[in-house]
C-alpha cells in the first residue's frame, strides 16, 4: 500500500512539473532578454501566428493564446538576433494606444497581434469589420475587447465589454489569475 502511495506521489509531482514547464514555454518566462536566441524563442514557444521584421533586423514575433486563453505575448528580437523582452500585450494599456481615426489593421494587428478567426466577424449593412480578443481586465474579470473598423470612412474604433454585464449572453466568469 506505501509503495503505492509513493508511486502515486512521483505520478502526481512528475505531472504538476510537467505543467509548470509548459506554463514556462506558453509565456516565454524561462526565456532571458540578452541571452535567449531566436531559435530558443521558437523552441519555448512555438511557431509564431505573425513575424515582422524591421529595417534594422530586429524582428517581432506574435504568439496569441486564444481561443481558450486571455493572453497574446509579443516577442521582441533584437538585430543580433537576440531576445530583447517579452510582452503581454491584451491589457489596458496596449488597448489605450489604439487611436480612434489614426490605427489602421497593421498597427492594431502589430499592437495586439491577431484576434482569433472565430471571434472576427464582418458586418454589411454598417460595412464594418469587427476583431475582438478575451482578456483578463484590470479587475480579474473575463472581458473582451473589439476592434471596429469601417470600411466606409475609415474610422477606427474600440469597445470593451465584460461578459457579465447587462445585455451580454457570454456567460460571467472570472479569470482565476491575478495582475
Amino acid at each position: 500500500m506505501q509503495k503505492h502511495l509513493y508511486l502515486l506521489l512521483r505520478i502526481v509531482l512528475l505531472g504538476g512539473a510537467v505543467l509548470i514547464s509548459a506554463c514556462a514555454g506558453y509565456s516565454g518566462s524561462n526565456l532571458r532578454p540578452g541571452v535567449a536566441s531566436l531559435a530558443d524563442v521558437v523552441a519555448s514557444m512555438g511557431e509564431p501566428a505573425m513575424r515582422w521584421k524591421d529595417p534594422d533586423g530586429a524582428e517581432q514575433l506574435a504568439y496569441p493564446r486564444g481561443p481558450a486563453g486571455t493572453q497574446t505575448y509579443m516577442a521582441f528580437i533584437a538585430a543580433d538576433g537576440k531576445l530583447a523582452r517579452i510582452e503581454p500585450v491584451l491589457n489596458m494599456a496596449h488597448f489605450a494606444r489604439i487611436e480612434r481615426d489614426k490605427s489602421d489593421k497593421e498597427s492594431v494587428l502589430r499592437l495586439l497581434g491577431p484576434s482569433p478567426s472565430q471571434w472576427t466577424m464582418y458586418f454589411g449593412a454598417r460595412d464594418e469589420l469587427v476583431w475582438e480578443w478575451r482578456f483578463c481586465d484590470p479587475w480579474d474579470e473575463m472581458a473582451f475587447f473589439d476592434v471596429l473598423f469601417d470600411a466606409t470612412t475609415g474610422i477606427v474604433r474600440t469597445t470593451y465589454q465584460r461578459p457579465d454585464s447587462p445585455g451580454s449572453d457570454r456567460g460571467a466568469n472570472g479569470c482565476g489569475q491575478s495582475g
